[in-house]
This record gives C-alpha cells, structure tokens and sequence, in this order.
C-alpha cells in the first residue's frame, strides 16, 4: 500500500509538470497556482492568465489526464495477460491489437476507406483503429475458445495473425502517397498531442474498466498461473476465464490506443517492476501497476515535449527507456520465476 500510495503522490506531481511544459514557457508553481484558481472558481482578469489558462486546461491538461489513463490501462493489461497466459513476454498487444489498429488507420489513410461513413477526419481515423484492432483478438478469442487452445497456442495465434496484418499494411504503404504514408507513420510511433477534452472520456472510462475489472479478477488471475489441472479442481474453467480476460483486455487496450496510437513497452516492462517491489500477488500487483504505468507514461511524455524542437513522439521515448530496462529485468532475474 505504501508503494501504491508513492505511485499515486506521483501521479499528481508529474501532471503537474506535465502541463507545465511545452513550448510557451509556464513554470511548475505557476501552473499549480493556474490549476488551483480554476478549479477554485477564479476568473483570469487580464490577457497573460487567460492565455495561461487556456493553454494549461484546453491543451496540456488533456494530455496529462490522457497520459496517465493510457500507462494505467497498458501497465494493467500487460500484468493481467502475463498471469492468464503463463508468460513474461506477453503484453497488451500480444493479440494482434496494434497491427489490427495500425491496418485500419492504413487503409482510412491511403484508400480513404471508413467504416463508419458519417465520421471523417481524426473520428474517421479513430473508428477505423478501434474496430480493426478488435478483428484479431475476437478472432484470437474464437479460436481460442473452438479448438480449446493452450496459453502457448493463444500467443503463437496472436503471432500469426500480426504478421497477417502487417503485410497488408506494408503492402498499402507501397502504393501511398508521401502525406498519407507520414499520417500512418506518425500514429504508429504513438503520440498522445491529440488528447483533448471531446475525447478524454473514452481512455478515462477505458482505464476505469481495466482497474476495476483486473482488481477485482485479482483473486482469478493468481489462479490461472497454476496448470489448467490445477485451476479445474478449484472449480473454475481456465479456458472461458481466459477468454474473458483477453476480452477485456482487448477492448480497453484498443479503446486506449486508437486515440494515441501504438505506445511500446508501457505494458510489458512496468509489471515486471512491480514484481520487484510487491511480489506476483495480483490482488496487489494490479493496483500498484496501474499507478506506476501512469507514472512512467507521464515521466515519458514530458521527456518527449522538451526533447528536440518539436515534440517527439511519446511511443519513442517508452521505447528507449523500455528495451534496456526490460534487458536488465531478464539478466537481473536468470533462472528465477518471475
């Protein structure tokens, strides 16, 4: 609990640096003062606080509020997959989520093609990532489900069907134009600039989904690490278990990163940072990894904004700071369970 509770005085600290950073320079006490006098009802009286104000809560609140919703909803994913499919590798994207999204965002991109008519523009974009990037996980699901497939198996399908839809998005990039090529390659790197007030609801009820399913199928998780003989004599079916949590799983994951993009290692890297400090109690691991994905996401994001002279990307930052991180988790455990 203490450890949680760390993580979440983090949380408030680092969104409010977080929107204290960007190109129109508001320093941190500033921004605290701007953040309490809106909330405390103060009208700004003169051009420089209406100015700061509407920078800090029309533009970098949002962001913030969505950085922490995003490394909340990965972090948990990542946990819960790792426990239900019995392996340290997997993430939120193992299935196939990121390559169904990144396929949708191709061809509403490229070939203009929404599945929804009546939206155009970034909604259009959006709704083409939401509901490619849930085609291979029903589809990991369904077979899952039919041919009564192991842990193992469910990661090896996800594998196959990623690789199906990278193809055919490498193959509609082919014939792009540049423009178009630059939108896809930009939301596949994962950007968190387009969180706004409209959409922040989506990846807030998102992340409130994960944590307080995941938190309360604590108890569920712990048991399906065991063999599925073992779960069955506790009377419960691994199999159906397991297809409501990659359900689950999918469905906050895809409604989180259709508005952000593809963000690496958020998922696959902060559960195994807990397991340091909390063991691999899911009852306890879950919570504390919800605090600590929004810590860490938030801590990326304002890295990205005074990185370079534009913004970079947050999914590269995640990436830099995950890939060395998670090789010194694997060399620091050896052989030990993790």
């Amino acid at each position: 609990m203490l450890f949680a509770g760390i993580c979440a005085a983090l949380v408030l600290i680092l969104i409010v640096l977080n929107v204290s950073i960007g190109l129109y320079k508001i320093g941190f006490l500033d921004s605290y003062r701007v953040l309490i006098d809106h909330l405390s009802g103060v009208v700004p009286d003169n051009l420089h606080d209406i100015r700061e104000d509407h920078i800090i809560f029309n533009q970098r609140l949002p962001r913030a509020i969505a950085a922490a919703c995003v490394g909340a909803v990965l972090a948990v994913s990542g946990a819960a997959m790792q426990s239900t499919l019995k392996n340290p590798l997997a993430d939120p994207y193992t299935t196939g989520i990121s390559s169904g999204a990144s396929f949708g965002v191709c061809i509403f991109a490229v070939m203009g093609i929404s599945l929804l008519p009546g939206l155009s523009g970034d909604y259009g974009m959006i709704a083409n990532a939401f509901v490619f990037s849930l085609i291979p996980a029903a589809a990991i699901i369904v077979c899952s489900r039919v041919f009564s497939a192991s842990p193992t198996s469910v990661i090896l399908i996800g594998i196959a069907v990623m690789y199906v839809f990278s193809a055919c998005t490498t193959l509609i990039k082919l014939y792009a134009e540049p423009e178009d090529l630059e939108v896809v390659y930009r939301w596949s790197l994962g950007n968190l600039g387009k969180a706004t007030w409209d959409n922040i609801g989506y990846m807030a009820a998102s992340c409130a989904i994960a944590v307080i399913f995941m938190t309360a199928a604590g108890r569920r998780l712990n048991i399906l690490t065991m063999n599925d003989e073992s779960v069955m004599s506790v009377g419960i079916d691994p199999k159906k278990e397991r297809a409501i949590i990659l359900a689950v799983v999918s469905l906050c994951t895809a409604l989180a990163v259709s508005f952000t993009g593809t963000i690496g290692f958020v998922g696959l890297v902060i559960p195994h940072i807990i397991r340091i400090f909390m063991g691999s109690n899911n009852t306890f691991l879950i919570p504390a990894s919800a605090f600590a994905g929004a810590v860490f996401l938030l801590a990326a994001d304002s890295v990205a904004k005074v990185a370079g002279t534009y913004d970079l990307p947050v999914g590269v930052i995640t990436s830099i700071v995950g890939g060395p991180v998670f090789l010194y988790i694997l060399i620091r455990q050896r052989r030990r369970a993790w």
